[in-house]
């Protein structure tokens, strides 16, 4: 990707490479300047400014820090950062932390919201080993994880029902302490006064009226919005003709799985049994 056929329209990776480009020459620095200023070889810098390489977070502040941008080349990097998700998970993030009611399904892992860092790392990690995502991206994830329960510690704080799938809490993800903070986070987060946690068994069975991951937010205005995924692909859903029979699902499932109390001790057991 040369200079002239790099299009910033094309992807927000080149977008950030022709910005930055762009600066750097206004300051009439070479490449080799610019690499001092960031701590980064001039090798990497023309990588970026021609969309070889993604920029990273640390990449992106030096570079705000460097040009006196304020946070101008950090946004454009969570937009390179979020263009490897799935399609509408970003929207659906940005809603996210305005939401006065967060609904959420989970099936197989513990849902982000609700992950430790250890857990959170451990997943990543795994990606990277089967050659999915490199190092870089899977720091991101991770950062993602944190950013978006951070977002949640507000006044007044959503209201958030979890309904997990027994599979949740089964599966076995990294070394037993990591299970055991993971389990411990689960029930501190049942303890809060704005959360409800339910735990969907298996002997549920046929009666499972959800399958699939399924995420349900309740915005100021009292719209609706959806996002539901499989494993390559995601929607989102502001429709209300295919956002209530979803919320009428998720209450149906909510009346089958077992109550607050009764997750709780089921947790609590598993807890126990982990050597």
């Amino acid at each position: 990707m040369n200079r002239k056929r790099l299009d910033p329209a094309s992807s927000p990776q080149a977008a950030f490479g022709v910005r930055l480009r762009s600066a750097r020459e206004e300051h009439g620095w070479t490449q080799e300047e610019l690499a001092q200023r960031l701590g980064y070889s001039s090798t990497h810098v023309s990588s970026v400014e021609t969309g070889r390489k993604p920029p990273t977070l640390r990449f992106a502040k030096s570079s705000d820090v460097a040009f006196g941008t304020g946070d101008m080349f950090e946004r454009l990097y969570r937009k390179v950062r979020n263009s490897g998700l799935l399609e509408g998970f970003p929207q659906f993030v940005e809603r996210e932390a305005e939401a006065v009611e967060i609904r959420l399904y989970e099936v197989g892992v513990v849902p982000g919201l609700l992950q430790t860092e250890e857990y959170a790392t451990v997943l990543a990690e795994s990606v990277v080993r089967r050659g999915a995502i490199s190092e870089e991206q899977a720091e991101e994830r991770v950062t993602l994880v944190a950013e978006r329960q951070a977002a949640l510690v507000r006044t007044p704080s959503p209201w958030v029902f979890a309904v997990l799938d027994e599979s949740c809490l089964r599966l076995s993800v990294g070394a037993p302490d990591v299970m055991r903070a993971q389990l411990d986070r689960l029930l501190d987060f049942a303890e809060l006064p704005n959360t409800t946690l339910q735990v969907a068994p298996f002997a549920m069975g046929e009666r499972r009226t959800i399958r699939l991951p399924l995420y349900i937010l309740t915005l100021p205005d009292r719209s609706l919005l959806s996002y539901a995924e499989s494993a390559q692909q995601g929607h989102l859903e502001r429709d209300n003709a295919f956002v209530v029979p979803l919320l009428t699902a998720y209450h149906q499932l909510q009346a089958d799985a077992l109550s607050q109390a009764e997750s709780v001790a089921l947790i609590s057991e598993l807890r126990k049994g982990i050597p």
